[in-house]
């Protein structure tokens, strides 16, 4: 695979990525499947609780996605020179540490759902709801763990289609079951949960044809509990946990901002916007996740060529994302915020699709920022990637939503989002192009 010449990368390039792009799309339709049933199947209160929870699934999300990354970035950097055992035993610590996360996680879910639904904005409205959602959702947190660091071996083991057709089959499996659960059984939130949390084990049953292949190079081995390969591995993956986590954080700040404004209805519609951020946000997270691998094999000196053409094919990438999505969101706003619209309210449509228009622009800087964070952190820099996912993640976007909806209201909150990623992104180009 080592090789100097664009020919040899690009196809290589072409193959993780549009892998994972593919699966990170699917895998983003968990939400975005329960918003659309839960908002047509269920009502605005409903759709306002969900985005209330979003927070806890980022959490748990990112968590997975931090053992996950981290983990298999060094699996892959340490089988490039292997000096010592740290591959072999990489998969095992990270599986420590995910059931380590996912006793966490578990207890929060079954004990505490109603206090994390109160902390998290939810009112007598939408306290059931919210309540009903977070206890299914933490309680099989050791599925959404296990699924997310299976997914990122699977990538690095050199099997990325595979890792894809687990993220889709299974979020076609939450699809399906959103809607029998919410509508032939009548489960209500209970149902929509049980359906995003049945999802994992579908991609997990697909993946594990991996371990029947001669070529696995990783498994469960006997290893001892270690606190420093923990550290490695999370401050390897923390760049994606704060990547993940700034959609939650962004939208727990919203959520409090929005119910002053707004009220449940501005709640409601900032719902639309953020679930459908998650999966335009996917994209881009598939073109980091894709490269990390590659750009992994070619850390040094000698892989410098190598890894200047996958920052370019990756930056390209994410700004003809960015600029289809876009269009898309513009043109078609108000046919989209109807779509989540059941009671066809005029100011829920109105709220939406004003906002789409605004908040999207979002994406120009977005995208390069989250490649950008990917690449170092693949290249073995997780100090740069931390700070660009620190500060697009909480550092800028609290005190700019703060203060812009202060001064313009609803507006400022749309925009909020936009300036801060703006910020960030001439950072992004200083970390990436510096010798």
């Amino acid at each position: 695979m080592r090789t100097g010449s664009a020919e040899r990368i690009f196809p290589v390039f072409l193959k993780y990525v549009s892998a994972n792009v593919l699966g990170m799309i699917g895998y983003s339709c968990y939400i975005l499947a329960d918003t659309f049933f839960i908002a047509r199947g269920i009502g605005p209160d409903a759709l306002a609780a969900l985005n209330l929870v979003l927070p806890a699934y980022s959490l748990m999300n990112g968590t997975g996605l931090m053992i996950g990354m981290g983990a298999a970035a060094r699996f892959a950097l340490s089988s490039a020179a292997p000096r010592d055992n740290i591959h072999r035993t990489v998969f095992t610590h990270a599986v420590h540490l995910g059931i380590l996360a996912a006793v966490i996680f578990s207890c929060a879910g079954a004990f505490l759902p109603s206090h994390i639904a109160s902390l998290l904005g939810a009112d007598a409205d939408t306290i059931g709801y919210a309540s009903d959602y977070i206890r299914i959702l933490l309680i099989f947190s050791p599925l959404f763990l296990g699924n997310n660091i299976l997914l990122c071996f699977v990538r690095n083991d050199g099997s990325p289609r595979l890792s894809m057709a687990g993220m889709i089959v299974g979020s076609l499996t939450n699809i399906v079951l959103d809607y029998v659960f919410i509508y032939p059984f009548g489960m209500g939130m209970t149902g929509a949960a049980a359906a995003t949390a049945t999802a994992p084990v579908v991609s997990m049953l697909i993946m594990s044809a991996h371990f029947i292949k001669k070529k696995n190079n990783f498994r469960l081995v006997s290893a001892k509990v270690s606190l420093i390969r923990w550290k490695d591995i999370c401050s390897l993956g923390v760049s994606s946990l704060i990547t993940e986590m700034s959609s939650g954080i962004v939208i727990i700040v919203f959520n409090l901002l929005i119910l002053d404004i707004s009220g449940n209805m501005g709640v409601a519609a900032y719902g639309i916007l953020a679930n459908i951020a998650l999966v335009l946000v996917s994209v881009f997270t598939g073109i980091g996740q894709g490269i990390q691998p590659v750009v992994s094999r070619y850390a040094g000196e000698g892989g410098r060529a190598q890894r200047n053409r996958l920052r370019r094919y990756a930056m390209c990438s994410s700004l003809l994302t960015a600029l289809l999505a876009y269009t898309t969101v513009a043109i078609f706003s108000v046919p989209i915020a109807e779509l989540f619209n059941r009671d066809h309210s005029p100011v829920l449509t109105s709220i939406a699709s004003e906002g789409m228009r605004i908040y999207f622009i979002s994406l120009f800087f977005s995208g390069i920022n989250i490649v950008a964070s990917a690449f170092l952190s693949s290249a073995d820099r997780p100090k740069e990637a931390f700070a660009i996912s620190a500060l697009r993640g909480f550092i800028l976007i609290i005190p700019a939503a703060w203060l812009m909806s202060s001064l313009l209201g609803m507006t400022g909150v749309w925009m909020a989002v936009p300036a801060a990623e703006a910020i960030v992104c001439f950072l992004s180009a200083f970390f990436l192009f510096r010798k």
